[in-house]
């Protein structure tokens, strides 16, 4: 599953690469009643250097500053240099929000799979949408994948030093040939022994196997998911769990890439196997471990696996029990719906077509509210070229062909979770606003099941 770097992790530095030195830290936000509010400090400002040191990331930002005593360089945005000294309590904050994660640039991927879902897009977009994430920073700061494939010694060491774990990593494959033939990179091969080398320093990554049927499927995810479970037993597992995503393509993809996509048998025959192994695995290591994204179950036409087969939900990010949680977080928001609305409502919601068979029982629960209607469109997404994709994917552009000439009611609920983070932006560069003036009716932007409930009930709560 692909997640485009947002400018609030990886910044504009990252378009030039990493620096030779790290640059100032911006300043975004201040927290009432902080320390940094006390000194003065105001969005605009650069954080130079913490007793001395200049910090390359918010890694650093947040371990230099849990000293007592410190001594900081800023710059005011008109390039005056200030030097403040403080005392605090020892851990504590100062209370400074920064515009981007990594003050030296992005570490990019230095492999060239074939599946990669960046190649898989059109020339002339934003630069960010090219740039290939693989760095452990933000692995650790916000959960993105990377392969393991570009740390240098002092990035191993850096790991180590400041217990950087859980990291989350691509794995694909634990056979070495076969993970350096798809990662297309003799390194990753080392695979095994990097694993070896968390479980001897008590770290944890969680993984992820993208599977793509002819190549790493089969008998080769069976051994890939056993390999993975070795590292999952004793009191610190090295390996806490593995989610198993089907491959993503697009109508952008490389000509001859061999590449081809997860249809309902494939489905099926992935479903059955893993499961098979969930049950080995909940008799040998107590948790069922790997865990299919809802995808599979969608593509394959068959029921999501109900909520206590998930454990904790360690994969929920990468769409492993993400439809589960919404329809359990929605029994919860329609528990107390009343039987009537004052005032009649008509609302559209729109997500991808794959979901929305999974959600049409909620549409009819809130349907029985008299004076409700709420009309759902699953939609496709000509832009990438998929028939059948998650709501995460639907592009500006899928939106405006998609909805043309439907029926919207008087205002159209759209899941957040279409637009870039942090900004009001489609993957296909359409903004909030261009949507906006082509539609007919307003749009009221959606977080959770809460606000789903709340647009329908005519409350405010949400997005405007």
């Amino acid at each position: 599953m692909w997640k485009e770097p947002s400018s609030a992790l990886a910044g504009p530095a990252a378009l030039a690469g990493p620096a030779t030195q790290p640059q100032p830290a911006v300043v975004a936000t201040v927290e009432p009643g902080s320390i940094a509010e006390e000194l003065g400090f105001q969005p605009g400002d650069r954080l130079r250097s913490i007793n001395g040191v200049r910090p390359r990331d918010l890694i650093d930002v947040q371990v230099l500053q849990g000293e007592e005593e410190l001594v900081l360089e800023v710059e005011d945005p008109d390039g005056t240099l200030h030097v403040v000294e403080l005392e605090k309590d020892l851990d504590e904050g100062l209370g400074l929000g920064f515009s981007e994660a990594l003050f030296d640039g992005l570490r990019q991927c230095n492999n060239h799979c074939p599946f990669c879902f960046i190649d898989q897009q059109p020339p002339g977009r934003r630069g960010s949408l090219y740039l290939k994430d693989d760095d452990y920073r933000l692995s650790f700061l916000y959960g993105s994948y990377l392969t393991l494939t570009n740390l240098t010694p002092a990035d191993w060491s850096r790991i180590e030093e400041q217990r950087l774990s859980p990291l989350f990593v691509s794995v694909h494959a634990t056979d070495p040939e076969l993970r350096s033939r798809l990662l297309v990179n003799p390194r990753a091969g080392l695979l095994l022994e990097q694993l070896a080398w968390f479980a001897e320093r008590r770290l944890q990554i969680h993984a992820q196997v993208v599977v793509c049927p002819g190549l790493n499927d089969g008998e080769a995810l069976e051994r890939t998911l056993n390999d993975l479970a070795r590292f999952a037993t004793g009191p610190w597992p090295a390996v806490l769990s593995t989610a198993v995503v089907p491959v993503g393509l697009t109508r952008f993809r490389p000509y001859g890439d061999a590449l081809r996509p997860v249809d309902p048998t494939t489905a099926l025959e992935v479903i059955a196997r893993v499961e098979r192994l969930q049950r080995i695995f909940q008799g040998s290591i107590g948790s069922r471990f790997a865990w299919l994204s809802d995808e599979w179950f969608l593509i394959a036409g068959q029921p999501l696996p109900p909520r206590a087969s998930y454990e904790d939900l360690p994969q929920q990010e990468n769409g492993v029990g993400s439809i589960r949680a919404f329809l359990e977080e929605l029994e919860g928001a329609t528990q107390d719906l009343p039987s009537r609305i004052a005032t009649g409502r008509r609302c559209s919601w729109v997500v991808g077509r794959l979901v929305a068979e999974a959600l049409q029982p909620v549409v009819e629960r809130l349907n029985q509210v008299e004076g409700l209607e709420l009309l759902l469109n699953g939609l496709p997404s000509p832009y990438w070229g998929q028939d059948q994709v998650v709501t995460g994917l639907l592009t500006g552009s899928d939106l405006i062909e998609g909805l043309a000439g439907r029926d919207l009611g008087e205002e159209l609920l759209l899941p957040r979770v279409m637009l870039r983070e942090g900004e009001e932006v489609f993957l296909d560069d359409t903004t909030l606003a261009d949507l906006r003036l082509r539609l007919p009716v307003p749009v009221r932007l959606l977080g959770g099941a809460d606000d789903l409930v709340a647009a329908c009930l005519g409350t405010p709560r949400g997005g405007a």
